[in-house]
């Protein structure tokens, strides 16, 4: 294999990931989107405002974590791109200059409080994670990682790659059926008619002939398998070889399983973690794995077609049935109560993760596969 060139740009992950992030980071620092009001007082004074008296642990290690990973990506994506050390530097300020706008923004919202606190931490975070990236690189962690995956995915495989690496925190955001992601039909005709009502466009509403109904228990075991066997696809689709396959359908079986019982447990406590595990849900799982592992000697071009039809059957069936009033319960929880910051990193991730599926999938389906030459020994 021709050895790695540190000074030439490669494709990589780390930049898609890092405007993904940097979005979720938004969507948290802005949320909720709602009752804006000006109150006399320059955006920037909580620069020199006194600091504040009452701050936690858990404060401290939101804002240095949720900017460390920010900082992580943008300087392993300068890393990657040959910009070296000035580029490292310029992409850490974007960083720190996107925590001073939305903390000068957060002083529009009722239910937000700009910290200059809050902004030195998050620049804390975002510079740790560019120190994390620059010493990685130093020691050839960087280098050893472009070496893999060039040794096990196809050069073409940063859009797969991004996907896998969202698709365990989407799975964060409770979901009606376990691995039900994008299950948004009956909250988006909600959201619509309360924002038509009052006006002459709510009549243009289509009207249903019957109330959605929710899941059978045939229907939600199949669910499920769908839902654990499309990250095994899009894995197929990028993977160079079968035990690569075979160790991709494995970790998404662990991996969502372990994601779900988290989620589980933050929405209802420790002692449910594991109550999703319904004989339906088992058996779904069952299949799941079973499908996959059909599947594990399909051509990578064959995978990606397969898993955009799985992708729509999914999301036919979970938009066809109902929520119950229990899960809209649960949302409530989170959306209202003490995870409204992490819910904000994770609820569109759930709501959008197959449809984004569904645009690289049709990407990638509709164009030639690039065939890498042979390398020398």
């Amino acid at each position: 294999m021709e050895p790695l060139d540190p000074a030439r740009p490669r494709p990589t992950a780390a930049g898609p990931l890092a405007l993904a992030y940097m979005a979720l980071i938004v969507y948290a620092s802005l949320y909720p989107f709602g009752e804006w009001r000006d109150q006399g007082i320059v955006p920037w004074a909580f620069l020199w405002a006194p600091l504040p008296r009452w701050w936690t642990g858990f404060d401290v290690t939101a804002n240095v974590f949720g900017y460390g990973p920010l900082g992580f990506l943008l300087a392993l994506a300068a890393l990657r791109s040959g910009r070296g050390v000035r580029g490292i530097v310029m992409l850490t300020l974007c960083a720190v200059l996107l925590s001073l706008i939305l903390e000068a923004l957060q002083s529009y919202l009722p239910v937000r409080v700009p910290s200059n606190v809050d902004l030195a931490l998050n620049s804390a975070g975002a510079v740790l994670g560019a120190a994390l990236a620059y010493v990685l690189e130093r020691l050839g962690g960087v280098a050893h990682w472009a070496r893999l995956r060039e040794r096990w995915f196809i050069d073409d495989s940063r859009g797969a790659l991004v996907l896998l690496a969202l698709w365990p925190m989407a799975l964060l955001f409770p979901v009606a059926v376990p691995f039900g992601l994008g299950q948004v039909l009956e909250r988006l005709e909600d959201s619509v008619a309360e924002l038509l009502e009052g006006t002459p466009f709510v009549d243009w509403l289509p009207v249903r002939a019957a109330e959605l109904l929710p899941l059978a228990p045939g229907t939600q075991l199949l669910c499920v398998a769908l839902g654990v066997l499309v990250p095994c696809l899009v894995g197929y689709s990028i993977a160079r070889h079968g035990r690569l396959r075979v160790g991709m359908a494995l970790g998404a079986l662990v991996v969502g399983s372990m994601v779900t019982g988290l989620s589980s447990a933050l929405s209802y406590g420790p002692v449910h973690a594991w109550e999703w595990l319904t004989l339906p849900v088992r058996v779904g799982l069952a299949l799941g794995m079973l499908l996959a592992a059909l599947t594990l000697r399909l051509p990578r071009r064959a995978c990606a077609a397969l898993a955009l039809v799985v992708v729509v059957l999914h999301l036919n069936l979970l938009n066809e049935a109902s929520t119950s009033a229990y899960f809209w319960q649960t949302l409530q929880t989170w959306e209202q109560g003490r995870f409204i910051r992490f819910h904000g990193l994770v609820q569109w991730l759930g709501w959008l993760w197959p449809f984004g599926a569904l645009a690289y999938l049709l990407l990638r389906v509709s164009r030639r596969e690039r065939v890498a030459p042979r390398a020398s020994a």
